[in-house]
């Protein structure tokens, strides 16, 4: 059989986007973002027992525009992991099967992560007033 007359299999482009394609995909990276992001929190427990010069230098990392976001992208992973994976729960207790209540909730679990992290980072920034 030709290649220009095998059948080609629906991709990406073939398909509307659809809030359940991006809380699939962004939960998979969300996941990939801690797993990677958590490599960054043994190295600040590293540096904190390596005594206060160890720690100065993490620190100044930390406050350094990469540091922060990195921490805030760390922050936004697992506030969308976290929410996504109650969204999650609730789908393995048989709850928000209906079309509507998947896009609601798929929805509440995008937008909720960020506001829970512009929450969290404001609440560190006046706590500490700024970074």
């Amino acid at each position: 059989m030709p290649a220009t007359a095998r059948p080609l299999s629906p991709h990406l482009s073939v398909y509307r986007w659809q809030i359940q394609m991006v809380t699939s995909i962004l939960h998979r990276v969300s996941g990939v973002a801690l797993a990677v992001g958590t490599v960054l929190l043994v190295a600040m427990l590293v540096a904190l027992a390596a005594g206060p010069e160890a720690w100065a230098r993490m620190t100044a990392f930390s406050r350094s525009w990469i540091g922060i976001v990195l921490l805030v992208g760390f922050t936004w992973a697992f506030s969308f992991h976290l929410l996504n994976g109650i969204r999650h729960l609730g789908q393995d207790l048989g709850w928000g099967y209906r079309i509507d209540q998947f896009v609601r909730n798929g929805w509440l679990a995008s937008i909720g992560s960020l506001v829970l992290t512009v929450v969290l980072w404001a609440c560190a920034f006046m706590q500490w007033g700024g970074a």
